[in-house]
């Protein structure tokens, strides 16, 4: 008996999938544009606005390397994950579900647990306090958590809205550094920007934590890599384009189907020459727009900072470092400048938010569908779990918490575990059940080898020093 591309698939868990043709890919890149530019969007907060630029104001630019390594380390991460779901339809989290079903309910419990601290919400109400000259930031950060929530749950096409909000946000930002680049980067910075390359350093001084967090996370991390396939499968991309994409429950006509498996192409000549096409404009998309807008964004936002505050005694590295920035920028410049610095600020934390919202919203609702709710509709599920998420980030704004410790140890701890896991994951599923013409090869498995390394050090390095802050937390 012939055996068909869709019988290397387990079936145990979930069931197989159809063989169907690969979609004839579009002729211009423009058509596939939009997931890179919502992981850049989305990734574009806290390393961009604070991170990095909080670690050139101490010791200059030297450690710009590690944004460039992180990243091309998430591009490969995130390829992989791509591929998988060009080439099927389905997320990575179900593919790891087909070997144990339990895999996708994990990362989705870590993504959920690592993101319940509104944090970027409450920063960005912060920084429209900064904008009136005063608010109360809890309320602030209420209305933007329940404007997100009607936002993700009201949108007849949830990717749509997102991918416009996100498109407006990199949009903002990269006007931004744009003025920035004639009014307010100094000489100082252009010259001290060689030395990222000629004199790179990891200034263990500000905390090993912190530079390894910075190294792993630029850009992205954790679950939101993941989420990649999501994104391309409502963009439509590759065999993506045969599932039904998630739409509002209310407002929605089509609703993404909970028990349909994936699909798979025999690798015949003209299927094999649409992937090598598909490949092509995937990797590209990914790189002009996560990886570059990503790495400029945090090299010119570095920059900025190196040239106002660089030196300046008792920054904090949170979002109060921000309130000192802009009002050294409006007395270099201007007051306008400094408006615009936190006006685009607060935008673009709220959009992370609503980013992170729906994304760690997006992979519970995948897996509860693909795995344990297959009568559900995974629209409707996902509205349940966008607003519990909102619930619970506003009862703990409303309870007075500030930045709950054993939160923060659990986002840290659990993001470059989850790394490590899905990096062993992805190598394992993409070899055994992909065609052979289309799976990893030569520097892709290197670099996911590599990937597995990195993350691996990271999690032992940050549950070692973390967890030694949450046991003297709770004694």
């Amino acid at each position: 008996m012939t055996q068909t591309a869709a019988d290397r698939f387990p079936t145990r868990h979930v069931p197989g999938p159809t063989v169907r043709d690969l979609p004839p890919p579009p002729r211009s890149t423009w058509k596939v544009i939009g997931p890179g530019v919502i992981a850049a969007g989305v990734g574009l907060a806290s390393g961009e606005f604070i991170l990095y630029p909080y670690i050139a104001s101490q010791v200059g630019l030297v450690f710009l390397w590690a944004a460039a390594v992180g990243l091309v380390t998430q591009w490969f991460l995130n390829m992989e994950i791509e591929r998988y779901t060009l080439a099927t339809g389905e997320t990575a989290l179900t593919g790891f579900s087909r070997f144990w079903r339990h895999w996708g309910l994990v990362f989705a419990v870590m993504t959920y647990f690592a993101n319940l601290w509104p944090g970027w919400a409450s920063s960005s109400a912060t920084m429209v306090t900064y904008l009136f000259g005063g608010g109360n930031v809890t309320w602030i950060a209420v209305g933007m958590l329940l404007a997100i929530g009607l936002t993700l749950t009201l949108a007849p096409v949830v990717y749509t809205a997102l991918e416009r909000v996100e498109f407006l946000k990199v949009g903002l930002v990269v006007f931004f550094v744009v003025v920035a680049v004639f009014f307010a980067i100094s000489a100082d910075a252009w010259g001290e920007l060689p030395r990222t390359v000629t004199a790179p350093d990891f200034p263990v001084e500000l905390g090993f934590a912190l530079m390894l967090s910075a190294l792993v996370f630029a850009g992205a991390g954790g679950g939101q890599n993941l989420v990649q396939s999501n994104w391309i499968r409502d963009k439509g991309l590759g065999m993506g384009a045969y599932v039904p994409r998630l739409v509002s429950p209310v407002t929605g006509r089509k609703e993404a189907a909970p028990d349909v498996a994936g699909f798979v192409f025999e690798p015949t000549e003209e299927n094999l020459r649409r992937w090598r096409r598909w490949w092509r404009l995937a990797n590209r998309e990914q790189l002009v727009t996560f990886v570059l807008i990503s790495f400029v964004t945090i090299t010119l936002m570095s920059m900025l900072a190196y040239s106002t505050v660089y030196g300046e005694p008792g920054l904090a590295n949170s979002v109060d470092f921000l309130a000192v920035e802009g009002e050294r920028l409006q007395a270099l410049v201007g007051g306008w400048f400094g408006i615009l610095f936190w006006l685009i600020g607060a935008f673009s934390l709220f959009a992370a938010a609503m980013g992170i919202v729906d994304y760690t919203s997006r992979l519970a609702a995948d897996v509860l569908a693909t795995s344990y709710l297959r009568r559900a509709s995974e629209s409707r599920i996902y509205f349940f779990l966008v607003w519990g998420l909102v619930g619970l980030g506003c009862a703990i704004l409303l309870a007075g918490f500030a930045q709950p410790l054993l939160l923060l140890v659990i986002s840290a701890c659990v993001g470059g575990l989850m790394m490590f896991i899905y990096a062993i994951l992805l190598l394992v599923v993409n070899r055994k059940v992909l065609p052979e013409q289309i799976r990893p090869r030569g520097y892709r498995v290197a670099a996911l080898v590599w990937a597995v390394a990195l993350f691996g050090v990271f999690s032992v390095l940050t549950i070692w020093q973390q967890g030694g802050k949450l046991i003297d937390w709770l004694s």
